[in-house]
């Protein structure tokens, strides 16, 4: 039987998985992605509030 530290696993069709520290990281890749756009779209609207504010007192 071959050692299960060394064995790969096949690719699927969302692509091959990955091993970080020998453990799965697709889950925190999909949760880093929900981070980060949701923190781009608040730094945005941070942003865009700013423009508005500034653009009242002319």
């Amino acid at each position: 039987m071959a050692d299960p530290t060394t064995t790969i696993a096949p690719d699927t069709a969302a692509g091959p998985k990955t091993m970080d520290a020998g453990k799965w990281a697709n889950k925190r890749i999909y949760l880093r992605l929900l981070i980060y756009t949701v923190g781009g779209h608040a730094f945005a609207g941070f942003i865009i509030l700013l423009f508005e504010l500034g653009s009242r007192n002319k």
